[in-house]
């Protein structure tokens, strides 16, 4: 905030833009002031930084050449064999969708080279044994496959594991429902994320599948509104895609559920 106040101008106001959209497609992102002012964004890693020029903003991937850039956003620094950049000149506008999905790859790249060692946290649950080596298996549609253990560490593994933007929504929905549940639970069962309350039930959990990830409320029929998936009587689910996830709706819904008995299998 401090940066952008003190450039005073069409950059402050490019860069302050680019910061929105960026918290906008990672809204766990850590903001930094490093190398004698320069913003640097990251998550798992550095995303990017912000580098501010007489003539340019400079937004620079720090793993910009093994991100897809099918819009051609990257017009800077372009021979490198790891680093990409966006210059940003006066009166240009970004391609906002195109800059938010570069974020979310840079993202997901940096935390899949974690997640061998976040697979490595469910050693030891339950009787002492290995539940579940690296590198994780993804079953049909992307969806982990996470050994059936109780506790925080194989739904970190699972959402570790999580195929691209799904694992950005992963992050997002086990951050609000830990915040929006006292006392909540976390287990893997059936190779998804279990989410509940002890002598309650279970309220919540979530799946991946190819283009979305499955959110499904086991008493959803009680809730208002009604999820819009399921025709059963109790469980009711939505299908979250890219760019669609409306967390203050989420946020409604998951209230209700932990006012709500839960399921017990």
């Amino acid at each position: 905030s401090a940066r952008i106040a003190e450039l005073g101008d069409w950059r402050g106001d490019a860069l302050a833009r680019v910061r929105g959209l960026i918290r906008q497609a990672a809204p766990d992102v850590v903001e930094e002031w490093k190398w004698r002012g320069v913003p640097v964004w990251s998550l798992g890693g550095i995303i990017c930084t912000g580098e501010s020029y007489r003539n340019a903003i400079k937004l620079t991937f720090a793993k910009g050449a093994s991100l897809k850039d099918p819009t051609g956003l990257f017009n800077a620094s372009l021979e490198g064999n790891a680093r990409r950049a966006i210059d940003i000149h006066e009166g240009e506008s970004l391609n906002a969708t195109a800059f938010k999905a570069l974020v979310r790859q840079a993202v997901a790249l940096n935390v899949a080279g974690t997640a061998a060692r976040t697979a490595k946290a469910v050693k030891g649950v339950g009787a002492g044994r290995t539940t579940q080596k690296a590198p994780v298996r993804r079953l049909a549609g992307g969806n982990p496959q996470i050994a059936k253990a109780d506790g925080d560490a194989p739904v970190r593994a699972y959402i570790a594991a999580m195929p691209d933007w799904k694992h950005m929504l992963g992050q997002r929905l086990d951050t609000l429902i830990v915040g929006t549940v006292p006392g909540v639970t976390r287990a893997v069962r059936w190779n998804s994320p279990m989410y509940g309350v002890e002598g309650q039930g279970w309220l919540v959990s979530f799946h991946v599948f190819t283009r979305y990830v499955k959110v499904t409320f086991f008493m959803g029929a009680s809730l208002r509104p009604v999820p819009p998936g399921g025709t059963g009587k109790d469980a009711r689910w939505v299908d979250v895609h890219e760019d669609d996830f409306d967390e203050a709706r989420m946020t409604r819904w998951i209230r209700q559920a932990a006012a709500l008995p839960g399921w017990r299998p």
